[in-house]
């Protein structure tokens, strides 16, 4: 049996909770598993940037939750031209 870190079981924990708020609203689960699969290749070393996406994961929660959330902000790069 695998056992996890503090901090592993805290982002699971935010997983399962993005999951259960994002049922009810369509289109939002395929968004959350997305995301947590990108930052899932993340190095288990980098508990600095970790520990920021969770944190961030905490506030985009208590939005989802609100019920007049509609959708999610994204943030994404801009390319140089």
């Amino acid at each position: 049996m695998v056992r996890h870190s503090k901090l592993q079981k805290q982002v699971l924990s935010l997983y399962r909770q993005f999951l259960r708020a994002g049922q009810d609203k369509p289109g939002f689960l395929p968004r959350i598993r997305d995301e947590f699969r990108e930052n899932s290749r993340l190095k288990k070393t980098d508990v600095m940037h970790i520990e920021y996406l969770y944190r961030r994961g905490e506030r985009q929660l208590e939005q989802l939750k609100d019920v007049n959330t509609k959708q999610l902000g994204t943030f994404s790069k801009s390319r140089e031209t």
